[in-house]
């Protein structure tokens, strides 16, 4: 009888780790394989409460929204337990804070969730959700913005470091309160509040990061209308004058449901959706950023991020999402790590051209080459093709995405295939000098494949190099029995490729 693993933990050898976000509108859990650079989720639910629904006019939580809170609550306390997860964490936001029974909510809800929660400063929620920008984009630059149901924080971020912060008012639901769900009495309010952050101007030009569910829901829409090829959130980028156009056009619909793609927005999302548009449009033009980019990562994630030691921070999220994955679906890790070595002998000085930005993509290329080796030889370019493009990436935009995904495509369908089949779009996401370089690194992870064999411990001692207008491999006497037709053949395609003649030299 096969002997099965008891948990998930033996896989991984990490500790789960489960954060609880309770916030104006939404309850929710994610449950994490551990606190590392490039997490994974391994179960994520959440409820739509709408605690902050009253807190404005009222001052207080509702009734309504405290119920379902607590009957959520109680359910993903069962659910950690289920999961044996230890490490849990559990935060509170806007809402809570500012409304006069939070503090009793509180007690209830560490009562039914069975841990202690940390209800969050306007500070210290900006710094997380500052913190998740920096988790999930490599090296960000702009200003970050995330809305919830009773707060906006706006950051500006430079890379490692937040610059400034400051929290507004203008969640959707606390403007659905404040307004009586007017949309355009709305209007004055937002600009009022946007005008008293002094530093925005210092976000023209650059990058802003969009965080929240009501502006996920935004470019789920933005996704369906335009046909986008993807349907990946993270990364997903548009520029800030179609942005503007859009958000004019959802808040001036006389009636949502006759908007195309509301269909992929919850009953639940939709009604803040006109003021989650609203206050995207106002925050732009004060802006005047190159663009928006949407994140998946917030404050959950920047939670994580706030546990890590200072050198785990500096990680790479790519490089260390796709070393990981190779460490779980490739024949050898240290193969993969070799690979990144040996076609580094291709970019040396004087050789090959290749700047930092795209050396980065080439050892992810590298690492994540032999995920799909378990699949039917026939697919296993379809399969990693597809794994890749939609997998739980950080730290890469949607045209590095594709790259990284055509790259592993053509390592097992051949750097000449036809891409006609592939779905509509995914060609066109990337630059015709990636394309090239997709091939080209296909082709020298094929010839280091007829080598190798996938294994470790041989690549380090049959090196490539360039000399002159030639690419040169030297096979040891001791690995000669390794030459052959294929190997010179694959070799061929490589110098090919490179534009360069391919000399194999044994002995």
């Amino acid at each position: 009888m096969i002997a099965m693993r008891e948990d998930s933990a033996a896989t991984t050898g990490l500790e789960p780790i489960a954060v609880i976000d309770i916030g104006s509108n939404s309850v929710r859990l994610v449950v994490y394989e551990g606190a590392v650079r490039s997490p994974t989720p391994l179960f994520n639910e959440k409820a739509l409460c709408g605690l902050g629904r009253e807190v404005a006019s009222s001052g207080r939580l509702g009734e309504a929204g405290i119920t379902s809170a607590l009957s959520a609550l109680r359910r993903f306390h069962a659910i950690c337990r289920n999961l044996g997860v230890k490490n849990v964490q559990a935060i509170a936001t806007a809402a809570v804070r500012e409304a006069a029974n939070g503090a009793a909510f509180i007690t209830a809800a560490e009562s039914a969730l069975g841990t202690r929660i940390q209800v969050l400063t306007g500070e210290r929620e900006a710094t997380l959700a500052a913190h998740g920008i920096m988790m999930g984009f490599h090296e960000p630059e702009g200003i970050a913005g995330d809305l919830g149901g009773g707060s906006l924080e706006v950051i500006d971020i430079a890379g490692r470091r937040m610059a400034n912060a400051m929290t507004l008012p203008l969640g959707g639901l606390r403007l659905i309160d404040v307004t009586g769900n007017r949309l355009d009495a709305a209007v004055g309010l937002v600009d009022a509040e946007i005008a008293r952050v002094p530093w925005l101007a210092q976000g023209r030009g650059r990058s802003f990061y969009a965080v929240g569910g009501t502006w996920r829901s935004l470019a789920r829409m933005h996704m369906d209308r335009s046909g986008y090829p993807l349907r990946v959130m993270h990364g997903y980028a548009v520029p800030t004058a179609e942005m503007i156009a859009f958000c004019e056009h959802i808040r001036s619909a006389r009636k949502l449901t006759s908007l195309k793609g509301i269909a992929v927005v919850s009953r639940a999302r939709r009604d803040v959706l006109p003021f989650g548009a609203l206050c995207m449009e106002r925050l732009l033009i004060a802006l005047a950023p190159r663009e928006v980019v949407f994140s998946v990562f917030g404050i959950r994630e920047g939670l994580l991020f706030s546990f890590m030691t200072p050198d785990q921070q500096r990680q790479d999220p790519l490089l260390s999402f796709a070393l990981d994955y190779a460490r779980l679906r490739s024949r050898s890790v240290q193969h993969a790590i070799e690979l990144t070595r040996w076609t580094d002998a291709l970019f040396v000085p004087g050789g090959l051209d290749e700047t930092p930005a795209e050396r980065r993509l080439r050892h992810a290329a590298c690492l994540l080459s032999d995920i799909g080796w378990r699949a039917h030889p026939d697919y296993r370019g379809e399969q990693s093709l597809n794994v890749i493009a939609n997998a739980a990436l950080a730290g890469v935009d949607h045209a590095e995405r594709m790259f990284l995904a055509l790259s592993i495509f053509f390592r097992h369908a051949g750097p000449s295939a036809n891409t006609d089949d592939l779905p509509d779009g995914f060609r066109t996401m990337v630059s015709k000098r990636a394309s090239r370089r997709a091939r080209l690194i296909a082709a020298a992870v094929r010839a280091a494949h007829m080598l190798a064999v996938g294994m470790p411990g041989v690549l380090d001692d049959i090196p490539v190099r360039l000399d002159g207008q030639q690419l040169v491999l030297t096979i040891p006497q001791a690995y000669a029995d390794l030459d052959g037709e294929r190997l010179r053949r694959r070799f061929a395609a490589l110098g090919e490729i490179a534009e360069l003649q391919s000399v194999v030299a044994v002995g």
